[in-house]
């Protein structure tokens, strides 16, 4: 069965992922198994998406219920799990008004586009450029990839969006060297994911905030992966006591289910008028009830407590094999958002894993990235330590 699939994926489908040789057909909790009933521990949770892990029973309810409901009837009109979805991540964050989309590349387009709109509602149409960071990922869109800072995912797609300036992340003297009259924003994620997992300076946060009011520019928080939980809070930029103008949400918000969601201050989002900007798909009952659902769980359940707990747990566990292994570079993270960065190339590592029953990421070539569900604990923690040490 499993060759067949494959046979037939290579001939059908669209060929831009690498894919291993199995074929994953369930999943439960921090578990899936493929087409031949081997099961894997999940340390990638579909990339940072399955917070809850799979088939969380109160998503899956809360899907089929609205399923049996109502699909779609468009953004023309109000359904009430769209509303009441916008009203907590209101209720729970800085914001005041959300878009609803589809996906994260979409909700950094729309923010994109509302930056721009703001200032040429306000009678600045020559501020326009937006001030983005070295080896940062914001989509792959063409206005979302004129935004990332990385060229080889760029590479062949120019000419690009016209507008976009690009600094090191976390080096605030050099966006002060760069903000200026013709800056309408700057765009960030608090923690880079693809570029590497890099944290910033505990202070840097609040620096790029004091360029941005001074200059008179808008904040943006690309939070697509470190949103919802990732990071031992409900959104990242509570660590720093930091507010964007305008944030972005994917990922984990439907933990699996394609939604995207871009929220913004009053004052800024009001430039979004009637036919302004708009979607088919973003926020249908199907996809807004379940991505309550998953808000409520997170909630009531205390799952960000337990990334909290559990991530400085899986810190120090790979912090005790760097001490065991030279090939480990570097350790960094925060939550269940960690990066350990070797001097080998990394995709052999992912692919042993593999082979002993845990999937796990590489990215920037040589840093396996760990983004398990919010849920994992401290035996599955263990075995993957048990596995990477006796591979490394």
């Amino acid at each position: 069965m499993k060759n067949n699939i494959i046979e037939k994926a290579e001939k059908v489908i669209a060929a831009t992922y690498k894919r291993p040789p199995i074929v994953i057909e369930k999943g439960k909790g921090c578990m899936v198994w493929d087409t031949e009933g081997k099961p894997y521990i999940d340390f990638v949770a579909g990339v940072a998406v399955c917070s809850l892990g799979h088939a969380h029973p109160r998503v899956v309810k809360a899907l089929c219920s609205q399923a049996d409901l109502l699909f779609h009837v468009s953004n023309l009109y109000y359904t009430i799990p769209q509303v009441e979805l916008a009203s907590w991540l209101v209720e729970n964050s800085f914001a005041d008004r959300v878009f609803f989309c589809n996906s994260g590349a979409e909700a950094n387009e729309a923010a994109i586009k509302l930056a721009r709109k703001y200032f040429n509602g306000n009678d600045e149409k020559g501020r326009y450029r937006i001030i983005s960071m070295e080896r940062s990922f914001h989509g792959r869109t063409m206005a979302t990839l004129s935004a990332t800072g990385q060229d080889k995912i760029k590479k062949g797609y120019d000419p690009f969006l016209e507008g976009f300036d690009f600094v090191p992340f976390n080096d605030a003297e050099a966006l002060a060297g760069r903000i200026g009259p013709s800056t309408c924003a700057v765009i960030l994620e608090p923690v880079q994911g693809e570029g590497g997992v890099r944290c910033p300076d505990p202070d840097y946060l609040q620096k790029v905030r004091k360029l941005c009011d001074k200059a008179g520019a808008l904040l943006i928080f690309d939070e697509i992966q470190t949103g919802i939980g990732r990071t031992g809070r409900l959104f990242a930029y509570q660590h720093s006591g930091v507010e964007p103008d305008i944030m972005t949400l994917a990922k984990a918000l439907g933990n699996g289910l394609p939604i995207g969601a871009m929220l913004a201050k009053e004052h800024v989002a009001s430039a979004f008028g009637h036919g302004s900007h708009a979607t088919t798909f973003g926020g249908t009952p199907v996809i807004t009830a379940a991505a309550l659902e998953v808000l409520k769980v997170i909630s009531e359940e205390k799952i960000v407590d337990n990334c909290r707990k559990i991530g400085a747990y899986f810190m120090e566990r790979l912090l005790w094999l760097k001490s065991r292994h030279a090939s480990v570079k570097d350790v960094r993270g925060v939550g269940l958002l960690i990066g350990m960065e070797l001097d080998v190339e990394g995709e052999p590592l992912v692919n042993k894993c593999l082979e002993k029953g845990f999937l796990v990421n590489c990215i920037q070539g040589n840093t396996l990235r760990f983004v398990p569900p919010l849920i994992i604990g401290r035996e599955e923690i263990d075995s993957l330590i048990e596995c990477l040490d006796e591979i490394l």
